[in-house]
């Protein structure tokens, strides 16, 4: 089988005809006419999967991840969640700021669907604005965590040597230090906000994804792509940022999805002892702990709502981390 392809090489004007690799690239002097080369079946297979069906791969991939019924599901159950929370008051409208003595501590009924707390808030309503601030606090954790850990773990794998071992045991010195102390010290010394929990969660969150990518990193410096680019005299800047990190992608994105989940988990947590964000704001763990107060007067719509949509929620991004590993898995397996 016979099949033509024209290039240029680097900086130079003279068409050439790419073959199997850059020794087999025939000039044309003339420059008009193409040369034919003889490929391979393999070789003509990859340079029409590249050319001609680009969007083959994310095709393939998303099939493959939605035939993952618990991947789907779990996708679906966020989708479902983010717009209750950010769609929902557009709907359903409920005083969230000023407390109503009157109507403390109601049992779900007509006009308070899940009842109301101690203050008098509606249930149903305070779902939905904690929500907001519980999935933009753990997505922005995730997305600068994952980011930064990325990175990080990048440089320190592809460099090794000294500053690999560096690297690593600054990394090791911070899994060290106790997350929850460290975040109940800041929480008092400090007036919680959102950007003050995404920057504090953020710096103990990376970690995982640092070791993660760094892993990866090891084995990716040297394969033979690396090995090209560096004998053309491509920057270690250039083979971390094109080429290792892209090609760890798949840990990295996996890996993501677990992070929202764990943010949601510390945020509750740290609502739950008292340390989240200071009222009005609302938060899923606030409502928790406020809700156990009154959990053995058999007030129990304030505490089993609360519960049931962080189980949820964390459970469906877990879900969605697992379908994206397996879904990889499967696709480097047919490879």
């Amino acid at each position: 089988m016979t099949e033509t392809v024209r290039g240029t090489t680097p900086g130079e004007d003279t068409p050439y005809v790419a073959g199997a690799g850059l020794a087999d690239r025939v000039p044309d002097p003339a420059g008009t006419v193409p040369v034919p080369v003889a490929l391979t079946a393999e070789e003509s297979d990859m340079l029409r999967t590249a050319g001609a069906d680009p969007g083959g791969g994310r095709q393939s991939f998303a099939a493959a991840f939605v035939e993952n019924r618990t991947g789907a599901g779990g996708l679906g159950v966020v989708i479902a969640v983010a717009a209750f929370c950010f769609l929902g008051p557009l709907v359903y409208h409920s005083d969230q700021v000023h407390a109503n003595i009157a109507l403390t501590n109601l049992a779900p009924g007509p006009g308070h669907p899940l009842g109301t707390d101690a203050n008098g808030f509606d249930i149903l309503g305070r779902l939905m604005v904690g929500g907001q601030s519980a999935l933009e606090i753990s997505l922005a954790v995730a997305l600068v965590a994952t980011c930064f850990g990325a990175l990080w773990g990048a440089v320190s794998g592809y460099t090794g040597g000294v500053i690999d071992a560096v690297m690593m045991r600054v990394v090791d010195v911070v899994i060290a230090v106790p997350a929850i102390f460290l975040l109940i010290y800041l929480a008092t010394v400090f007036r919680p906000t959102v950007r003050l929990l995404i920057v504090v969660l953020s710096l103990l969150s990376w970690l995982g994804p640092a070791r993660l990518v760094r892993g990866e990193a090891l084995s990716l410096r040297t394969r033979e792509f690396v090995d090209a680019v560096r004998a053309a005299g491509g920057r270690s800047s250039r083979i971390v940022g094109r080429h290792i990190i892209p090609n760890a992608l798949g840990t990295i994105s996996v890996n993501a999805t677990f992070q929202v989940a764990d943010a949601i988990i510390i945020l509750a947590t740290l609502s739950f002892l008292g340390f989240g964000l200071p009222p009005p704001a609302v938060s899923w763990g606030g409502m928790l702990s406020q809700g156990t107060t009154y959990l053995l007067d058999g007030y129990w719509w304030e505490v089993y709502p609360a519960g049931l949509i962080v189980m949820v929620t964390v459970v469906a991004f877990n879900f969605i981390g697992d379908a994206l590993r397996d879904t990889l898995d499967a696709r480097l397996r047919e490879r």
